[in-house]
Parts: C-alpha cells; structure tokens; sequence
C-alpha cells in the first residue's frame, strides 16, 4: 500500500513508550481496543490495531491479542499512530497522523525537531492537550490521577519525615502509590491510616495538622479526593487563624496536651493569594490575568503561616507573583511557621515555589530544602521543609488512568482513523490539529511565525538586537490569543504594516477558560508606522460594539505597551566592538561593581590602573555592563548616571532569556543568593562564558570544576569581603613568608561589619543593615579552631560567653572583642599551613560588651526559636507582658512601671547574670529595644526570636545619615629554620561607608562589590589563565587584585616587627 494512501485507512497504532522508565500508560486499553474491533469498521471505522510490543506497559501484550489486536514492530501500515507521550523521530512516517502529547503548540524550542519531521513527511498531528469540550475544559487529561498519587506519595513520605522528627503517626505505614495494585487498594490503605487517626489521635505537638490546597481544578479535586479519606475539616482561609489560636489557647478545653483525631483541610485560589494594590479595589480573577502587575502577593502572610503541608496544584506564569520565594519562607521559618513540607503537584520548576528547583522520581520523590543555608539535601534528616515534584505522577496509578483517558479518546478514535480531509471532523478535534498535509493549520499559524521572530534565526548582524528596525517597542498582549485566532490577527497587523515582531515571552493557557500573554519586540522603520500598528492593536483589544464576535467578553484581549526605542539605543546592550560584563543582582552590592565596570575606560580609572605596583594591568576600554534584576526598576535605579550601562528584568529562572543574555557577554558577575550560582554557572558553562561570584564555594559549585576545564571557562567564587580579600591578604602574608623561607606558626584573622563609632549611640553599640535574624542565629553557631596545637571546640549555647577582649595595636582607639567564627581548620587546608600551624583562629569583631549583653539575653529566653504559649492566644500580648513573661514576674505583682534597675536585680536574681554592670547594661538594653512598651505584639511573632528581631530591626537600624565599617585584620607569626627571630606580621583594612551625590554606599557593599569588578577586570584582561573553579588564593588573582583595590581607596595597613 503506498504512503500516500495511509492516512484514513482505519488501521491503528499503538506506541511502546520510551520517554521514562515509568511510563507504563496506554492510550486505550484491551478493553477499548476489543470494543472498536468488535464493532467493525462500519461503526467505529477502525479495521485493524497494531500494537507495539513492550515488556512494561500495564497491560501485557497477550491481552491485546486476545482482543483481536496484533502485536508487531512495525507500524507502517497504520494510518493512525496512538501514543501518550512523544514518539522517536524514526516513527514518524509520511501520511499518516498521530495523536500524543506534543507539548508543541507553544513553539518549545525542544520539541521543534519533533514538528519539523512532522511538517517534513506532511503527517498530522493531534495534541491531545488541545482537545477542548464546549464548556472550555480540556476532555483529554489525567490531572486527577497526577492529584491522587501525589498526595498519597506526599502521605508516605510525612510518616518518615515526622519519624525523623521524633514523631510515629499512621502515615508511617502508608506506602507510595506505585507500591499498590490499584487505586482502590491505595485508597484503602488511605482509610486504614484514617481510622487510626479516629481512633488514637496524632501527637499534640503536630497539631493543629493543616493541609493547604492551592487551586480547584482537577489536580487539587483528585488530591483532596484522597485527603477526603481520613478524618478531617475543611477550614475557610479566613478562618486559620482562629483555627491555629483555638489549637494553642491553653484555657481552652482541648488543650495541646491531648491528642487530635483529625487534620484539617483550606482550598485557596488566586483571590486568596494576591491583593489589589490599590486598597480600594477588591479582587477581580479578569484583570489578576489581564493586569497582574497591579496585585501584592499576600499568600505568605494569610495563608502560608498556618499550613503544615501545602499541595500545590494550581496553573501559574512566571507574570504572576511566586506563591511563596525563598526569602518568604526563611521569614516564616524563623518565626515558627509549622509548614512541614510542600507536594508540588504542578511540577513547574522555578515558577510558583521559587525554592523547588528540580524534578523529583517516582523511586526517589523527596528534597530537603533548608532555607536557612539555602541548601538542598536528598534525605529526611534536618532542618527544613521536604519536598515532592514528581512530573510523571499519573503513571503510577497506569491501569486506572489508562482507563479513563481511553474512555474518552476511544470515542474519537473513528474519527481520526478514517478521515483524510480534516474539515470533515468535529469542531473539537479539528481545533486539535496542529500540523496537517505538510503545514500547520490555521489555528496555529502563530507557531512558524513565531520561531521565525527567533533571534536564533536572524542574520549574525542582527540576532542580538532582535530587530533591523530603526524603531522598536515592547507590547504585552493578553487574553484568549490562541484559542480565538487573536494572535494570528494581531501578527497581521504588524506585518501588513511593513512591521517586524520578535517573541520575548509567550505563555498559553492550559484550557478555554485560561487566558494567554505574550511579549512582542515590534518593530518598523517609521516612527509614524510603528504608532500606526500600536493604534491598530489598540482597536483590536478595544473592539467597538458593531465588530461583531469580537465584543464578546471573551474574545477581548489586553494590550500594554512600552516606551519607543531607537535601533541605535538598543545596541547599547549588544555592541559587540566592546567587551560586555552581565551582573544579575540589583541589591546593595550591585552599584559599586556597575560604577567600577563601567568607568573602566575612563581617563581617571586608567590613571588609577597605571599606579599600580606590583601589576601590568592596563584597565580596559569602554566595558558594556547589562544589569539584570527580577525588578526592572531596581536595575534603573542601579544604572542611572553610569555610562556603557542597560537595565533588564530577568528572572534567572526563566532558561531561554538567562542564556539570551548571558551569551551577549564574556563575564557574569552572580550576585543572586548561593543557591541561584549552580543555575548561572551551569549555563555559563553551556554558553562558554566566566563566572564570578562573592559567596562561598560549595559543594555543588566544586563539582563544577572539570566541566568548566572542559569549556574553557573561569569560574571565580568567594571574590567579596569575607570571603574575598581575607583569602587575598591572607595569601600574600603566606606566599611572602614561604618565599623567604618560612613557616607560618600563627595564623589569626579577625573581621566585622559595624557601625562607625559616632552610629555606635546604643547600649549593644551594634545596628544592622538587613534583617537581623541571620546575625543573631550566627552567634549560637558552634565554633572549632586551632590553640597553641590544642584544638578548642566550643558549642554554640557558649559562644557568646568565650568572647574576649582585643586591641588592634594600629588602632587602639577601637575597644573591641573576638567571638570564634564556626570551623577555622579548614583554612588551615585551604591555605596550606594546617601541618606547620600551631594556632588558627578566624573570629568575628564587635564592640566590647556586645557579647556579654547578647549572652544575657539568650539566657532570658529572647532567642529561643520555639512558639511561646502567650505568642499562640487569641488575644495579643504587649512587649511588656511578654518582657513579664520571660522574666517570669506575675502580673499581679507589677505595679505597671519597669525601669532598668528593676530588671538588672531580676536578671540577678533569676541567676541569668554574675555581674551587676552587664546585668544593668542588659536592662538598658531591653528598654532601648522598647520590650517594656504597653502595645501589641503583632501577630507575625510566634516566638521570643521573632519578637526580638522585629525589636531589633526597629530599634537598631541606621539613619539615612548614618554610616557603616568594616574592619578586617590578619596577624600571622613566622618561624625561620635557620635560627633567625620570629617575625610578626600584621595586615589591617579598615573601611568606612560613603555618600555620594546623594547616594550612600556601605562599607560592606563596597568592600564586597569592588573585588567582585575586579575579578571580571582581570578575566577580561586575561590575567586570569587558571581554568576552571578557583578562589582568589592564587598569585594570578591576589596581586593584581590587592593592588587595584589600593588603588580604588582602599587601605591594607601592613606591618612587621
């Protein structure tokens, strides 16, 4: 039979799966297949179907013999060729259709090949994603299934991580969806965990146990289907707080001592998520799709507190607030949020969780993430939540969701087995059809048009400017622009103008109902054509009563455009006659390292460059530098006033735009929090690009090393203060001594951020910059170091009482004092000394007395991380009936007036402190800090650590006018084998904030950022020739790099007796 006559001739195919291990679904089942057969090609118009053989589909190939099927490799003679997920390309034959999950129909780049073999051979193509009912929903999906094992798995995996907690539960016994013969058997192990729960409770110190569901389609239907199983009640989102102070008030009946028999359950939606900005405005689903930059997130402060599990099962763009970041989730953390772990159902990583960064397996279905290090871990032991992403969920219930999906798909089956014109089929099917006779079909028109817009595919000359128009725009389109052919009508607009476009962004909703958006690059010569199109565009979103279908509500869609920009001004971000630096970060530190970069060139950065001693460094012409941040006004602020310099959004999750941009350019500079830097250097590696960061080399950053060899890259990390230029005058004093000779006996090394003397005006003589949880958490943190060959450990409950006194003897205005800094041998190892070093000792400077007072007030209670009992009521306390609580003085015996001597004889008394003065001190302290106030504590502080850092963060933060310091200092003593003295060396910088043009750049900022510059300079320069990953303790790095820092004003005071 010749190809040409295949399509239509009643003979079906069903694929083997080859896309996962996993993948044990079938299209239609024996019993479907037996069917169709049964009744003849008159009927059903299949004649025959040809069923691929494989050893693990969920219905063996016997039973589809016995219904008449036959089993062959070969599909050749079928006109009609059935799978569940993508075939190999060598299966797609001419002239026949196919019908599979294409995951195509929005121009992903990774399944074009797929569809140009496709188009290639003038096959068909249904997508099954697209088959839409009348009533706007998808027929075709296994969403429940995805529901049901993923909260069944989610059930497994909480016994094991309550049990790690020291916690046995029912959900101990309960095993993963795969490990069960059907649904019915996992739903009755579901029930057997539940009737356990009703009849002996779960432990108080678990409950209230809050399920959130986030969503209400089919994903978050099946999983609640499950969650139905066992005993349980649905909570209201208003209503979790009045759930959670019912749970904690001890005055009421069920107190938390006594067990609970149930768990409780809270659907949420995005109304529940977002608020409007404007505080007038109530929320409206329309305008969240269609505006959504006019709406706050909200989900982390009404919602998230209060959940134990949250099931994510909700659709999300990237154009929508994150349900919950990584710095959202560290914040309620720290404040004793209960949340255990997350079911990320969806599986969309990098979208809506920020922090679920990697797909899990159905054998291997956890991560740990730690929020506080920002760290992931592949077990249940440990701080943090666990989390589940599995992105092949349906599978392991195959039979039953095969099931279904077949007793849909079966009914379409005749259709698409004997049709060869498409305009004959249903208006549902024929929707379906994206490719058709060797072209796509009209519907989905935009996809060619699309790939064609790909800077990929423009001339060299072009591709990174994306338009060879002199006028160019930003639009965003929203609305139904795919499944009502808007987007076709939208691209003629543009192109009947003699205009050009470029995709930048392109999301299509999952069903009818689900709104899509894109972002076009419009482009034309004349700026009167390009307005011209913006006008035609404007009519097609505001359609007047008399255009027919197109006032209907649904087939509106909504337009924003940006400013108009000159080719020549676009090029600044892509002219390839200057080097170009990208930095991705628009925090503190980002604006030093812009400044540096981008007056390189000038005339007084090359006087700079030319005063260095100890380096041949010329500075280099004009540097391009692209500042990228989730926030574009961030980056605008960063880049005001700096020459060479472009401001983008970014979002680093965002694959095809991070690579975009990072293949523009010969250096990024990762100023994203650590756990960001594996995704940068992964794709600077891919693209060929350096690296350089200022955080601490990790693990999976080491891991790194080879590959980046391979590529021909530099990856330099711990390139800031601490680490950065500790490692590099820490070197210089080594190498020094090593050349003449020596050995280092004695390695000491001090640093601190503080406040200038004159901001030093509190009690604790300390202010922060940022959230003080992380600086208080740092000074419980266990501490290692190296005395005179002793090693000394000391945990972290006394690590504020070993602080001791120190004079910097250059410095002796400075009253300061040490506390050890966590593990200092590693630096023996890093540094080269750790079998010649008697003592090394890294520590942390603070003012004299910081310690003593920090200590104290550990001791009160101020610190501890655990949710208080008075913090859990209905009704809120003030700071001064909690400064009662802790100092456990009753109420009744206060006469309502506290002051600082009254508290120093409590401390004494309670045995908190030895010493009057430090017990005065503390007191002052407290009332500095505001403690002894007579107004609320809000809501979000749980535990005495969260009331003391919101204290804190109030009462300790720097004026505008008030300046930062750092202080870092070195002493190294060395021995000499031929009997010479010992030799003391020490090394001091000492930096302060600065102000300038208004602007005010911290000392910490500064110190940080400008190593980070240089380290780019020096890669561009090509001073840099190690490659792969490396610290800046090599010659190559720290002596150019400590001479350009000298000569960008900042002072290493350097001395030797």
């Amino acid at each position: 039979m010749a190809d040409n006559t295949m399509l239509g001739n009643g003979v079906v195919g069903i694929l083997s799966e080859s896309s996962n291990k996993w993948e044990r679904r079938v299209p239609l089942t024996p019993s479907h297949c037996a069917r169709l057969l049964r009744s003849g090609r008159g009927k059903t118009g299949v004649a025959r179907i040809i069923v691929q053989p494989s050893t693990k589909r969920i219905h063996h190939d016997a039973l589809y013999e016995e219904v008449g099927c036959e089993i062959s490799e070969d599909l050749s003679e079928c006109g009609l060729i059935l799978g569940v997920k993508q075939p190999k390309l060598e299966m797609i034959f001419p002239h026949r259709a196919y019908a599979f999950f294409s995951h195509t129909h929005k121009a992903q780049k990774e399944n074009m090949p797929l569809l140009d073999k496709i188009l290639d051979v003038r096959a068909s193509l249904y997508d099954y994603e697209l088959i839409v009912g009348d009533h706007g929903k998808r027929l075709l999906a296994f969403g429940k299934y995805a529901g049901r094992a993923g909260l069944i798995d989610f059930l497994h995996g909480l016994g094991m991580r309550y049990l790690s907690l020291g916690y046995s539960t029912p959900f101990l016994s309960l095993g993963a969806s795969y490990m069960y013969s059907s649904l019915a058997a996992a739903k009755a192990a579901v029930i057997s965990v539940g009737e356990e729960i009703a009849a002996h409770g779960l432990p108080p110190g678990i409950c209230p146990l809050v399920f959130v569901f986030t969503g209400s389609g089919n994903v978050s239907l099946g999983a609640q289907e499950i969650f139905k199983l066992l005993p349980h009640t649905f909570v209201d989102p208003s209503r979790l707080p009045e759930l959670f102070g019912k749970a904690k008030d001890p005055t009421q009946s069920a107190r938390t001592s006594k067990r609970v028999f149930q768990v409780y359950g809270c659907v949420t939606t995005s109304q529940h998520m977002v608020q409007h900005k404007d505080p007038t405005k109530e929320f409206d689903k329309a305008d969240y799709y269609a505006h959504p930059e006019n709406y706050s997130p909200i989900f982390h402060e009404k919602i998230a507190p209060y959940a134990s599990v949250i099931v994510n099962c909700m659709y999300w763009e990237k154009r929508f607030p994150p349900l919950l970041t990584a710095q959202q989730l560290q914040d309620l953390m720290r404040k004793g949020c209960p949340l255990l772990g997350i079911s990320d159902i969806t599986c969309d990583i990098g979208g809506s969780l920020e922090f679920v960064n990697q797909t899990t397996s159905i054998d291997s279905p956890f991560f740990r993430y730690d929020p506080f290090n920002d760290s992931y871990h592949h077990d249940m032991e440990g701080k943090g939540v666990i989390c589940a992403s599995v992105d092949i969920l349906p599978t392991e219930f195959a039979k039953e969701a095969s099931k279904h999906f077949g007793d849909i798909l079966s009914e379409f089956i005749g259709s698409l087995a004997s049709t060869t014109d498409i305009t004959e089929l249903p208006a549902h099917l024929r929707r379906a059809c994206i490719a058709h006779g060797g072209a796509v079909t009209t519907l989905f028109e935009y996809i060619p048009r699309m790939r064609n817009s790909d800077s990929e595919k423009l001339p060299e000359t072009l591709a990174n400017c994306h338009s060879n128009k002199k006028y160019n725009i930003l639009v965003s389109l929203s609305g139904h622009l795919f499944d009502q052919f808007l987007i076709n009508e939208a691209l003629d607009i543009i192109e009947a103008a003699g205009g050009s476009f470029h995709l930048v962004k392109c999301q299509v909703g999952q069903s009818a109902n689900a709104m899509s958006y894109s972002e076009l690059e419009v482009g034309a010569d004349d700026n009167a054509v390009l307005h011209q199109i913006i006008d035609s565009l404007m009519s097609l979103a505001n359609p007047s009563e008399n255009d027919g279908f197109l006032s209907k509500e649904t087939n509106k869609i909504s337009l924003k455009v940006g400013k108009v920009v000159e080719r020549g001004n676009m090029m600044e971000l892509v002219d390839k006659e200057k080097p170009g630096v990208l930095i991705l970060g628009a925090g503190r530190v980002c604006q030093p390292v812009a400044e540096v970069l981008t007056t390189a060139g000038s005339v007084s950065s090359r006087q700079l460059f030319k005063m260095c001693q100890e380096s041949d460094f010329e500075g280099q012409s004009d540097i391009q530098v692209i500042v990228a941040s989730l926030y574009l006004k961030d980056a605008e602020e960063i880049i005001e006033g700096l020459p060479n310099a472009t401001a983008i959004q970014l979002d680093v999750m965002d694959h095809e735009n991070l690579h975009k941009y990072i293949s523009q350019v010969e250096v990024v500079i990762s100023l994203l929090p650590p756990s960001c830097h594996f995704i940068v250097a992964n794709a600077c590696i891919e693209l060929k690009k350096h690296l350089v960061t200022a955080s601490y080399i990790d693990d999976s950053m080491s891991k790194l090393d080879e590959r980046a060899k391979g590529a021909g890259i530099t990856i330099l990390g711990e390139m800031g203060l601490d680490p950065g230029i500790d490692h590099m005058m820490a070197m210089m004093m080594i190498d020094q001594a090593h050349v003449q000779g020596g050995k280092i006996r004695s390695f000491i090394s001090y640093c601190g951020g503080l406040p200038s003397p004159e901001a030093a005006n509190n009690p604790l003589a300390y202010k922060f910059s940022w959230n003080p949880a992380g600086a208080i958490q740092s000074g419980r943190n266990p501490a290692t170091y190296r005395s005179h060959g002793e090693t000394v450990s000391i945990n972290g409950e006394s690590l504020y009482d070993s602080a001791v006194s120190f004079r910097i003897p250059d410095l002796p205005a400075f009253a300061l004092e040490i506390l050890p800094n966590r593990n200092s041998l590693v630096y023996g190892d890093l540094y080269g000394i750790d079998h010649e070093a008697s003592t090394i000792f890294r520590g942390t400077l603070r003012y004299e007395g910081f310690a003593e007072i920090m200590g104290t007030l550990a001791r009160i209670g101020f610190f501890d991380t655990e949710a208080h009992p008075i913090l859990t009521l209905t009704k809120r306390p003030t700071f001064g009936a909690f400064l009662l609580e802790l100092l456990k003085i009753k109420s009744e015996d206060f006469d309502g007036t506290m002051t600082a001597e009254d508290i120093k004889e409590r401390i004494l008394a309670l045995g908190l402190c030895k010493v009057q003065v430090t017990a005065l001190k503390t007191a002052k302290t407290i009332l500095y800090l505001g403690f002894h106030e007579q107004t609320e504590i809000p809501v979000s502080c749980r535990s005495a650590f969260d009331v003391a850092c919101l204290r804190m963060e109030e009462r300790l933060a720097y004026s505008s006018e008030e300046q930062d310091m750092v202080l870092l200092h070195h002493e190294v003593e060395v021995e000499f084998p031929d009997g010479r003295p010992v030799e003391k060396h020490r090394a001091t910088l000492l930096e302060f904030g600065k102000t300038k043009n208004g602007k005010t750049t911290t000392a910490m900022a500064f110190t940080v950022g400008i190593p980070a510059a240089i380290g780019a300079l020096l890669i561009l320069e090509k001073k840099i020739k190690t490659r792969g990953v490396l610290r800046p303790i090599e010659p190559q790095v720290y002596v150019p790099a400590l001479d350009i820092l000298q000569a960008y004003g900042l002072k290493l005071l350097e001395k030797t007796e």
